[in-house]
């Protein structure tokens, strides 16, 4: 047996609401390169539907969700894989909750709250995937942002089907594949401006915070592994960063625009453009997605029960400029500061 990584995030362009990456692993027979995950699923799931196609939809979430199409389609895909993994939470918190353990039995236990109450972006979440050198918390982390204390989303939102998940069950039955675990970490302003300022360079630390995620549920010493990931930005090497993650010898088997290749251990890691052609990258990719469209549902719904006027926001740079206008006055009163509202780069 062998494992099979793909990761992916969404939300890097933004200046409002979170940066996620995602991660999800599966257990396959063999080697983890000979496995043909949409052969494998052929009858479950497709990256090209045709019109009224039953499958599920797995492929870049650009490809799967659209704005105006609503969240159906791309909640439809990930539930059902949430499903499958044994994951089935009722409110979004609890679901950040439950993507954001390591899966490592070997790494430090995640520390709560010592209130009790576990608020959504609490000790917990920011421990599950900061970097290796970034480990002291400041007093700011422990506050929970106003766009979700106290405030309870339910899930699903509006695809609650699952009629192909017993089948996808048995076809990994059949085929002797487990999905073992979907990760996550939700990565708000404030952190992904301390980071980025520690390390003068998005990039870098939009990286670190991919490695360290991958760090909690990899260890390259157990079974050969294949990983997959979407190319971070422009760049083209990464074994430094491996070696900081890891703690070991990294070889380097090619490195350029087309493909970043190393040996971990037993694992290979892969770093690609349109890495979403892997079906497992894919799933990421549409976890991160589903994660940051629920965090940018709250976050309105928080500002249009301040400004019942205001038009949402995504969170891109010209829409967010006007966004911050419009809230100026309001997140004044609030005493909102934009360390925790708005990313800086």
């Amino acid at each position: 047996m062998s494992l099979l990584i793909g990761m992916d995030e969404a939300g890097l362009g933004p200046n409002l609401g979170p940066f996620i990456v995602a991660a999800t692993v599966w257990q396959v027979p063999g080697s983890p390169g000979d496995f043909d995950f949409w052969t494998a699923f052929e009858s479950i799931l497709t990256h090209s539907p045709t019109s009224c196609d039953p499958r599920l939809h797995i492929a870049d979430s650009k490809q799967v969700f659209q704005p105006q199409r609503g969240l159906a389609s791309l909640e439809r895909g990930v539930w059902s894989a949430l499903r499958l993994a044994g994951v089935q939470p009722g409110t979004f918190d609890s679901l950040c909750e439950a993507l954001s353990n390591p899966v490592r039995v070997d790494m430090p236990a995640v520390v709560r709250s010592g209130s009790g109450e576990r608020s959504l972006f609490d000790d917990a979440e920011l421990s599950a995937a900061r970097s290796p050198t970034e480990t002291a918390r400041t007093p700011d982390d422990r506050i929970p942002l106003p766009w979700y204390e106290g405030i309870r989303l339910p899930l699903p939102v509006e695809s609650n089907e699952a009629n192909l998940v017993a089948p996808w069950q048995q076809a990994c039955e059949r085929l002797g594949v487990q999905l073992m675990a979907i990760r996550a970490d939700v990565v708000e302003p404030r952190r992904f401006n301390r980071l980025v300022r520690r390390y003068d360079n998005k990039s870098q630390a939009t990286s670190r915070l991919a490695m360290n995620l991958l760090q909690g549920v990899w260890n390259p010493d157990d079974q050969p592994a294949l990983i997959v990931a979407d190319k971070h930005g422009g760049r083209n090497r990464y074994d430094t960063l491996l070696a900081e993650t890891f703690g070991r010898r990294v070889e380097c088997l090619t490195e350029g625009a087309e493909q970043s290749v190393y040996r971990v251990g037993r694992g290979e890691v892969r770093f690609q453009p349109r890495a979403e052609s892997h079906g497992p990258v894919a799933l990421a990719s549409m976890t991160a997605k589903y994660l940051r469209e629920l965090a940018m549902h709250q976050f309105n719904r928080f500002w249009k029960s301040q400004i019942p006027d205001l038009k949402p926001t995504q969170g891109y740079p010209l829409d967010a400029k006007r966004f911050r206008e419009e809230i100026a006055d309001t997140q004044r009163q609030l005493q909102i500061s934009d360390e925790i509202l708005w990313r800086q780069r």
